[in-house]
């Protein structure tokens, strides 16, 4: 456990509050009621942060050593 800099103790592995807290007060000017009722999905939104693209199909990984052949690859 670590101290915060208001003094109360705190888990280094848990969850950021105070970088959290700054980014939505702060940067985001939301007002505490704002930022409480968020759900975690919403913050996210807000802070321009979206899904990252699909995840290869099964398929489309089989067709990479075709489509990108490894020039130094020995012949088999």
């Amino acid at each position: 456990m670590t101290a915060s800099r208001s003094g109360a103790a705190r888990d280094p592995g848990g969850f950021p509050w105070d970088d959290a807290l700054a980014l939505g007060l702060g940067v985001l000017r939301w007002r505490p009621q704002d930022f409480w009722a968020a759900t975690p999905r919403e913050f996210a939104a807000a802070l321009g942060r979206r899904a990252g693209p699909e995840p290869l199909s099964r398929a489309a990984f089989a067709r990479l050593p075709a489509d990108y052949p490894d020039p130094d690859a020995p012949a088999s």
